[in-house]
């Protein structure tokens, strides 16, 4: 809740946004327009099941937001023997196999699950290494090969989903 303009360059005066509405003020009368966040956009209909990829992405902006989020290699290994581990995701396409073997191991003997993803640029575009421009779209997105979660943050539908699915694999 700002109040400022939403872009200074092409919004008109008199336009400020406020969450997720944003207020047009008229001459005389004043509108109130909902506004189409880039969360709100992988986020299924109510009442659709929601699949595994937009659930862990959900859950890892959330765990992003409550400080609660590990990326890289030292630092998920450190969070991990520390005992302090949740889960681990783990992108599939890591050239480098001692680095995969190595979190492997890691998640096994503490007992974490572990995740794979395709992708090691969507898994930093995840976990916040990324610029986001003006229009909601990720830029300079850096690739990330290991996250780990150490504190979920809210409790959402998208936590039960990835549960669940680390329960039945």
């Amino acid at each position: 809740m700002c109040g400022k303009p939403l872009n200074y360059s092409c919004v008109p005066l008199g336009t400020f946004c406020f969450g997720l509405w944003e207020y047009v003020m008229d001459e005389e009368e004043e509108v109130v327009v909902a506004a189409e966040p880039a969360a709100a956009a992988a986020v299924p209909a109510l009442g659709e099941p929601m699949d595994l990829l937009t659930a862990l992405q959900l859950v890892l902006r959330k765990s992003l937001a409550h400080g609660g989020l590990t990326r890289g290699l030292h630092e998920g290994a450190k969070v991990i023997e520390k005992h302090a581990a949740q889960l681990c995701v783990l992108a599939e396409d890591c050239d480098q196999a001692d680095y995969v073997k190595l979190v492997k191991a890691l998640c096994a003997d503490h007992n974490v699950k572990l995740i794979s993803i395709p992708s090691a640029k969507t898994l930093g575009e995840w976990s916040g290494l990324c610029k986001i421009d003006s229009e909601g779209k990720a830029r300079k997105v850096v690739g990330c090969s290991c996250v780990v979660v150490k504190d979920y943050g809210e409790d959402t539908e998208g936590l039960h989903v990835v549960q669940e699915y680390v329960k039945s694999h």
